[in-house]
């Protein structure tokens, strides 16, 4: 299918900034508020069946596949299940998702209530919740496009970052005092019915993810092998999206999420009286930096999407990680954390904002699967670079260097991306 490279161009951004622009949306505010119940039962979920798992069978193998089981269903299923959302009602789509989820944390419930668990049912129920988040990826970036239009975009995907983050910054409380006050089991099977809003909300929303897209002929082309080569070609023709895709690519593969694994061994290091509240702090400063970030970027109306402001955050976060990586300070590494949580969301947010504004409308769930596949999918080797290596040469001297690494490549994106950022910011 050939596409006129002119369906790449970028919508002008609103000459007004306004304040969390996609909340005056109606139905967004409605989305988000279901989004964030979503997103808080994910997290309990995880909370509550990590900690049994670990009281039940006390196997580091098995929490090491929890984390291979989550990321690599990006890296195998994200493209397809784009092209997936690029065909079908996307609201359908979300709502198998949220039923994927509803029904893992019922069958969790079950098998701990009876202490009828075995390992291959952790397995199977690892892998379901795993597929469940890369299946609703890409319908629900086409929903919030479909709801907001290109102007209020990057807007409705920075608040729905934040909201994740709010869900990990406070799913991990919520999980825990619910396992206080009902016990693990009663705990999840209540978790269930955070998942039913998005459910129920998804029959009454009047928006299939396609509403928007003008100039499509028909539905768009089933996924197959050759549309997949046609698709890197189409990608590779573009600077920013290629770009965009490559960022978040390079900070998946060589930091990711897995110095977050790390941090008991970081609280240890900086030799703190109770290593336990050190740990917990360390974890909540990135999640709060993230929220706090995304409120304060969303109040000011600040950094409109563009190549250059993304490269440009993904390099302070670079030296952000470098710093805490160094850190020989307790209070300095939790402000250093602090401030990569909000660069991040700042840098990532663009980045999806950008694949989604330049994608033609017929390829757009395509090409957010594939930047899934990149941002998401290569988490499962981060803990190569940072814990593996971390075991040979510490885990401060491996998150330096693969940062270092790193910021090398986000500097050679940005100055790969220089040439066409006249012809994009005009656009």
């Amino acid at each position: 299918m050939a596409v006129n490279p002119r369906s790449f161009a970028v919508a002008a951004a609103p000459e007004k900034k306004v304040a969390f622009a996609a909340l005056h949306h109606r139905d967004y505010r409605r989305y988000f508020i279901v989004n964030l119940f979503s997103a808080l039962g994910d997290n309990i979920e995880h909370v509550i069946s990590y900690w049994l798992l670990y009281q039940k069978f006390h196997s580091p193998v098995l929490a090491g596949f929890a984390v291979i089981s989550h990321w690599t269903p990006f890296l195998f299923f994200a493209v397809y299940f784009g092209a997936l959302a690029d065909r079908h009602d996307c609201r359908r789509i979300i709502q198998t998702s949220q039923v994927m989820y509803a029904t893992v944390s019922l069958t969790w419930a079950i098998l701990f209530l009876t202490d009828t668990i075995e390992v291959w049912h952790a397995c199977v129920l690892l892998v379901v919740h795993g597929m469940a988040g890369v299946l609703g990826g890409p319908s629900s970036q086409l929903i919030i496009h479909d709801i907001v239009g290109r102007e209020y975009l990057q807007s409705a995907v920075r608040l729905n970052s934040t909201g994740r983050q709010l869900g990990i910054l406070l799913g991990p409380g919520i999980g825990g005092a619910t396992m206080l006050l009902f016990g693990p089991p009663a705990g999840l099977f209540i978790n269930v019915f955070m998942f039913l809003p998005m459910v129920l909300f998804m029959f009454l929303l009047p928006y299939t993810g396609h509403g928007r897209d003008e100039g499509m002929s028909g539905r768009a082309p089933r996924f197959s092998l050759r549309g997949a080569i046609q698709l890197m070609r189409e990608t590779s023709a573009n600077p920013t999206i290629l770009s965009m895709i490559l960022l978040g690519g390079a900070t998946s593969l060589l930091v990711g999420n897995a110095f977050q694994a790390q941090m008991p061994e970081f609280a240890h290091d900086y030799g703190h009286d109770h290593q336990d509240i050190a740990y917990s702090v360390l974890l909540g400063a990135n999640a709060a930096g993230a929220v706090i970030g995304g409120i304060l970027l969303e109040g000011r109306g600040w950094l409109r999407p563009s190549a250059r402001n993304a490269s440009v955050c993904s390099i302070l976060w670079c030296l952000t990680i470098i710093g805490f990586a160094a850190s020989q300070y307790y209070y300095l590494s939790v402000v250093l954390l602090f401030f990569a949580g909000l660069l991040s969301l700042a840098f990532m947010s663009m980045a999806q904002t950008l694949v989604q504004l330049q994608a033609p409308a017929q390829l757009r769930g395509r090409l957010i699967g594939l930047f899934n596949t990149s941002n998401n999918g290569l988490k499962a080797f981060s803990g190569v670079t940072v814990g593996v290596v971390g075991g040979l040469i510490g885990v401060h001297w491996s998150l330096a260097l693969s940062s270092m690494v790193l910021l090398a490549v986000t500097v050679a994106l940005f100055a790969f991306v220089i040439p066409g950022r006249g012809r994009e910011e005009a656009s």
